[in-house]
């Protein structure tokens, strides 16, 4: 049960913001509820127009949707969490966002016959290799609405869109502006939608008002730091940023797009990779992140001994560690994230290599630089945005890897009779400024899946497949002998 000053405290903070909330037109009780966009939702305001943060939740059907049931599950869906139901407003003077929340569900499912998908599909340049399940994902993650933000039009976070695939299957895409959904979110709101098709009813009901941002919830003083330590750090990671090593950049001209390559894990290897990491006491995030730099190391041809400085990033899940605390399916962004670096020299044994990537994360976190320094990794993501020459061949990119720490755990087998479920996946841009990779790792039904997101043609899908194909041997082969 959450203590009363608990909620005392977020009605005083909830109230103090509703007061201040910055809104272009004058407020009357007809007009939909709104509150400007926290600190970090800000970031992700700024970093969409350029391509990243479009989150999309792909599902491959072999039965074909209802789509008045489906309609009306996303308006269910709308009305629990009105996030989902807001639009985003932007007001250029000064620069800034708001949410506004309509009463009712507004979504409305935009349907592709056949021919209209095939004409979508032809249209994409997505290889031989791909499947259509494939294509339509990318395809999604590079429609941008918020691309030019409009103060005369306010743009909706929430899109949904149906294509039909010439082999009798079905591709549910739910795209969504990262600011008002983050991977657990996504996870969330996929588990609470098929439960939703099935014909279940969700047991989670909102109060009819957008939460408030991330920077609301961090407990009293955890997020503290004194000024001259803001600085200081905020030059540290600025002059670090010169020293990160990048894998090699393919195309910096041509306009760009999010890719992505699938890695999958069978049972018995999930299994091996999962109890390791359990016997040297680390998470996954660990591990892979360790066969990420190793692939690196090795793609880049640089002799054995010549030691190179990477940036990992790691992005955790804060809900659990709010004030108050919040479920898992509380619909918003409530990550934070950790940058540490890393030297390289590509004769590390892969294991004592993840041991210490996962301690360098854990003793950060400790000290709880995800609140502390929430506000610095902010502020240099927008700044990398406002000057890209900043970064590397001004490829805006900051680490050459994210991960997540933990991965997402699906048990949804059960319901592919039910519902029709074939496949799915879940993912966000990452073409404007961010990692060369994202890793977005799922265990489901005990097998590891991740989906690898790169900024294309900055990197190739070649490129990409040869690193995957790395990243695979060196943790089946050097992590196992073979």
């Amino acid at each position: 049960m959450i203590e009363i000053d608990k909620w005392r405290t977020y009605n005083l903070r909830r109230n103090h913001l509703k007061h201040n909330m910055n809104s272009s037109r004058p407020a009357t009780t007809a007009d939909p509820k709104s509150r400007t966009v926290g600190a970090t939702e800000h970031s992700w305001c700024k970093a969409v127009p350029g391509g990243t943060g479009i989150t999309v939740l792909a599902i491959l059907l072999f039965k074909p949707p209802d789509l008045q049931h489906l309609q009306n599950a996303l308006h269910k869906l709308q009305s629990s969490h009105p996030i989902l139901n807001s639009k985003l407003h932007f007001n250029p003077a000064p620069e800034s966002f708001s949410y506004i929340t309509p009463a009712t569900p507004q979504i409305q499912i935009q349907p592709f016959d056949l021919e209209s998908t095939s004409k979508i599909l032809q249209t994409l340049d997505s290889g031989t290799s791909v499947s259509p399940f494939h294509s339509i994902l990318e395809h999604e993650l590079n429609k941008n609405s918020w691309e030019n933000p409009d103060p005369s039009s306010d743009t909706d976070l929430f899109f949904a869109s149906v294509y039909t695939l010439q082999d009798e299957t079905w591709v549910l895409a739910l795209r969504l502006h990262t600011s008002a959904c983050d991977r657990t979110s996504i996870a969330a709101l996929r588990s609470e939608l098929l439960r939703l098709m099935e014909g279940v009813e969700s047991e989670f009901t909102g109060n009819g008002e957008v939460s408030l941002g991330i920077e609301e919830y961090i407990p009293s003083g955890q997020g503290n730091k004194p000024f001259w330590a803001r600085g200081f750090d905020m030059l540290g990671y600025s002059l670090n940023s010169f020293r990160f090593s990048n894998l090699n950049f393919k195309d910096i001209v041509s306009p760009r797009g999010s890719r992505v390559i699938r890695l999958q894990f069978n049972g018995e290897e999930t299994m091996r990779i999962t109890s390791k990491c359990e016997d040297r006491e680390i998470k996954l995030c660990g591990l892979l992140a360790a066969a990420g730099l190793s692939a690196c190391h090795s793609l880049k041809e640089i002799p054995v001994n010549q030691w190179e400085k990477y940036a990992v990033t790691t992005l955790i899940d804060c809900r659990s560690i709010l004030d108050p605390v919040l479920s898992g399916n509380h619909i918003g962004f409530y990550h934070s994230a950790i940058l540490n670096s890393h030297d390289v020299n590509g004769g590390e044994d892969l294991w004592e290599l993840a041991k210490q990537i996962y301690m360098s994360f854990m003793s950060a976190k400790n000290n709880k630089k995800h609140f502390t320094d929430m506000t610095d990794l902010n502020f240099l993501m927008c700044k990398a945005i406002e000057n890209p020459g900043l970064t590397a061949s001004g490829s805006l990119r900051t680490a050459v890897l994210s991960i997540f720490e933990d991965p997402i755990i699906d048990d949804s087998s059960k319901l592919d009779e039910a519902i029709g479920l074939k496949d799915s996946i879940g993912c966000g841009s990452i073409h404007g400024v961010g990692p060369s990779i994202a890793i977005f790792d799922t265990i489901r039904d005990g097998k590891l899946d991740c989906s690898f997101v790169y900024p294309s043609p900055l990197h190739s899908r070649e490129q990409m497949r040869e690193f995957v194909d790395e990243m695979k041997r060196i943790i089946l082969e050097d992590g196992f002998g073979g």
